[in-house]
C-alpha cells in the first residue's frame, strides 16, 4: 500500500481534483493512538485495491490537526480519529471511523 502524505491544504485541494479522475482514500490516523494504529494495520494487511480503483492518502493527525479540521468542513463529515473517507467527483460518498474501518466495505465504494 503506497501512501500519499497530506501535509497541507494544498494537498487536499489537489487530491479534490484528483478524484474527479479516480476516487481517492484519506486516512486520518492518530500516531498515539492504539486504536487508530490497530485500524491502520488491519487496512494495510487487507489492502488489495490497486491505485486505480481508490488511491490511498494518509494524514498525521497530531501534526495537522488544522488539516483535519479543513476536511470536516470541506466535505461535512464529523471530526474522528481514526476516519477514513472516499472522495469521488470532488465529494466525499463514504466514511467510516474506528474498527468499521473495513477493506471489504471500500471495495463497495470503488
Amino acid at each position: 500500500m503506497n501512501w500519499t502524505n497530506i501535509t497541507s491544504v494544498h494537498d487536499i485541494e489537489a487530491l479534490i481534483e484528483r478524484s474527479h479522475t479516480r476516487p481517492c482514500l484519506i486516512l486520518k490516523h492518530s500516531t498515539t493512538c492504539p486504536i487508530s494504529s490497530l485500524a491502520k494495520n488491519r487496512l494495510e494487511k487487507q489492502w488489495d485495491l490497486s491505485a486505480e480503483e481508490l488511491e490511498p492518502y494518509y494524514l498525521d493527525l497530531l501534526r495537522h490537526r488544522d488539516i483535519s479540521n479543513y476536511i470536516a468542513s470541506e466535505f461535512g463529515v464529523r471530526h474522528e480519529s481514526p476516519q477514513i473517507l472516499v472522495i469521488k467527483n470532488g465529494k466525499s460518498i463514504y466514511d467510516a471511523s474506528h474498527l468499521d474501518i473495513r477493506v471489504d466495505e471500500l471495495r463497495q465504494t470503488a
